[in-house]
């Protein structure tokens, strides 16, 4: 079986009434259905294969990033391998200027939890057309998270951490666009940390960018969702002012990792 690319529904309610989020105990349903959802397989371009030039370079981009096995961008890669609602608000206090959390923005966690369900379909199509091997299945090299016969099954092209990470940062650039230079930063470099973890090629994540621009373009068709979107953004001032702000010098060095490419 395909691993899940995202945690069963289950579990994120579950952390959502942890941290007293408030929303119903109830699966989130997507946004967008049947032709509303955008056909990504068309949007994306072929996946490379293994002795095409891109599928070349991919391959000595993998061989190169195992030498930051230990290094603080490693680590980081580690925890962003971490892709449920909350963390990746935590994920992203920095580049926003505020500490977020599903106790000072419900209505934002709540929007996203619908919209992870809105990747799914964007990423499901295309990983099972291509059905892309995943570079550490190729090349020997050490990766950052565990090697589970699960992971191993899940295709590599395009990227749903990515696919999501992009997806986020361009929604949170929307509701603090004065932030939106440091939140994109923060989304390249989510989708990055797949690259440095070993678990993705360099073009699988290229094309979880494609795919989440595509995604948030669509999304922006749905009523509900812009609703959703404008509640978020309320939410999102008042929280800002509300404070706290993040530890300032975690986000200096948070911003060291992620400004530049690690390759």
């Amino acid at each position: 079986m395909r691993q899940s690319i995202f945690l069963p529904a289950a579990a994120l309610v579950a952390l959502f009434v942890a941290a007293g989020a408030g929303i119903a105990e109830a699966p989130p349903a997507p946004y967008l259905t049947g032709a509303a959802a955008p056909d990504t397989v068309r949007i994306l371009p072929p996946a490379p294969k293994v002795d095409s030039a891109r599928g070349v370079a991919d391959r000595a981009v993998f061989r190169a990033t195992r030498a930051l096995k230990g290094s603080p961008r490693w680590t980081l890669a580690q925890s962003d391998a971490n892709e449920a609602v909350p963390a990746m608000l935590s994920d992203f206090s920095c580049a926003a200027g505020a500490s977020l959390t599903p106790g000072n923005a419900p209505k934002l966690a709540a929007m996203l939890a619908r919209v992870r369900k809105d990747t799914v379909a964007a990423v499901n199509g295309p990983k099972d057309l291509y059905r892309r091997q995943r570079p550490f299945l190729i090349d020997r090299g050490d990766i950052c998270i565990e090697r589970t016969l699960a992971l191993a099954a899940s295709p590599d092209y395009p990227s749903g951490h990515t696919t999501w990470g992009w997806t986020v940062g361009l929604i949170l650039a929307e509701l603090a666009p004065d932030r939106a230079g440091p939140i994109l930063s923060r989304a390249r470099a989510f989708g990055e940390s797949r690259v440095v973890c070993g678990v993705h090629n360099a073009s699988a994540i290229e094309a979880g960018r494609t795919n989440g621009a595509a995604l948030v373009a669509a999304l922006h068709g749905d009523g509900a969702f812009r609703a959703d979107l404008d509640a978020a953004r309320t939410e999102m001032a008042a929280a800002r002012a509300a404070g706290p702000i993040p530890d300032a010098g975690a986000c200096k060095a948070e911003a060291a990792l992620t400004d530049r490419s690690p390759w």
